[in-house]
């Protein structure tokens, strides 16, 4: 299974570090979050990936050669010219997943200890095109799943505002954990072009598929911000 880390984002809430590096390089207890999570999923077996960067991209190939891409087979979905976000950014990357097999999505900016391989396992169980981890932690911004975990609405928090598939029957609200699995059916399911979420692509795609939430007890950190970076020193050494 090939695994596609989005690395290509400014990591504005990561400043000043991100003034000068991308945010996938920002150290947790003094490494690298995207030696991180390389090597967290090596931990499962996954050994091809594909790196999407943008923000002093050059960075993240050196790094990577540096270090002999940590024995893994490394390809880079370079977005040199326009930043795509999550759902413009696969996209551009489908020269390198679009081929018959299941792949993981995850953000180089997340630090968790989900079990990938009982992840993986359900996605091929249910066999959806798209599988979401998701966890019951606090979040601003909430995806709603009814008993069956299926996808049905998108709830901002704070604010109130909702966007459901059907009226909202007691759905049960978690928090995205930026992990993904997902079918290449997905390309041919994609309406977006250019730079778009992902998510506003699940919202819409929830209204005629079946989309899955994995229900997770994991600890995950999103490391977005300084003082997330002290709060993941406490839970990955």
């Amino acid at each position: 299974m090939k695994a596609l880390l989005f690395a290509a984002g400014k990591g504005t809430r990561l400043k000043p570090f991100t003034d000068h590096h991308p945010k996938a390089l920002a150290k947790v207890n003094g490494v690298p979050l995207l030696e991180r999570n390389i090597k967290y999923l090596k931990g499962f077996g996954i050994t091809d990936f594909v790196i999407n960067i943008h923000h002093f991209g050059s960075q993240i190939s050196d790094f990577l050669k540096t270090n002999n891409n940590f024995n893994c087979n490394i390809e880079f979905s370079d977005e040199a010219s326009e930043l795509l976000e999550t759902g413009g950014g696969l996209i551009f990357a489908k020269r390198f997943l679009d081929h018959g097999e299941d792949f993981l999505i995850m953000n180089a900016d997340i630090l968790t200890k989900i079990n990938i391989t009982d992840f993986v396992a359900y996605h091929k169980n249910i066999n959806d095109f798209a599988t979401l981890a998701v966890s019951d932690r606090d979040s601003s911004r909430k995806l709603l799943f009814n008993d069956d975990m299926v996808l049905r609405g998108w709830m901002n928090v704070q604010t109130g505002e909702q966007r459901l598939a059907k009226f909202n029957k007691a759905f049960k609200p978690y928090a995205f954990s930026g992990v993904h699995c997902i079918n290449p059916e997905i390309f041919n399911k994609i309406k977006r072009t250019g730079k778009f979420s992902i998510m506003e692509e699940y919202l819409d795609l929830m209204n005629t598929e079946k989309i899955h939430g994995f229900l997770h007890e994991s600890i995950l950190v999103d490391v977005g911000r300084p003082e997330s970076v002290i709060e993941a020193e406490k839970h990955f050494k």
